[in-house]
């Protein structure tokens, strides 16, 4: 008894009704079968909680990384500031010698308010009575600004 393929396909009727079944099972969102992976519901205001939490304890430790960096940057352009400014103050003095770079030396305003470079510090002038205002200790850079090193209380630059 030879029975053909096309008889066959057609006596077969499929017992599952077609609206409980799916062509892709790989996508439902729960398990379809006995063997499928066990599947919890997740609370999930717990979750997005706990990523919130690690979402805020990241960027605020960035924000402060960057904080820190702009500090730096503000106290690096400030003193960069000042030693523009004196370097404008020591051009305009009066120098007796040739600064050599790398070396100290002390700028002073004089009674009449002319600026002065000396090599001779505050605290050595001796028995000498210098009619000098100390303004600051500086040394000069290889770009030609002059770096402070000291400098008077009462002095803003």
């Amino acid at each position: 008894m030879v029975i053909d393929n096309m008889t066959m396909n057609e006596d077969f009727i499929n017992p599952i009704d077609p609206d409980k079944i799916t062509e892709n099972p790989h996508s439902l969102e729960y398990p379809h079968h006995a063997g499928s992976a066990l599947v919890k519901p997740e609370d999930q205001g717990k979750i997005k909680g706990r990523a919130l939490s690690a979402m805020e304890h990241q960027t605020d430790m960035q924000l402060g990384q960057i904080y820190e960096q702009m500090q730096l940057l503000a106290e690096q352009a400030k003193k960069l500031n000042d030693r523009k400014s004196i370097s404008e103050f020591i051009y305009m003095a009066e120098m007796r010698f040739e600064p050599l770079i790398n070396h100290v030396y002390h700028l002073y305003t004089k009674e009449n308010g002319d600026y002065l470079l000396s090599l001779i510090a505050p605290n050595q002038w001796g028995r000498s009575k210098n009619n000098f205002t100390f303004i600051a200790t500086v040394r000069l850079l290889a770009d030609h600004t002059w770096d402070i090193l000291e400098k008077s209380p009462d002095v803003n630059f």
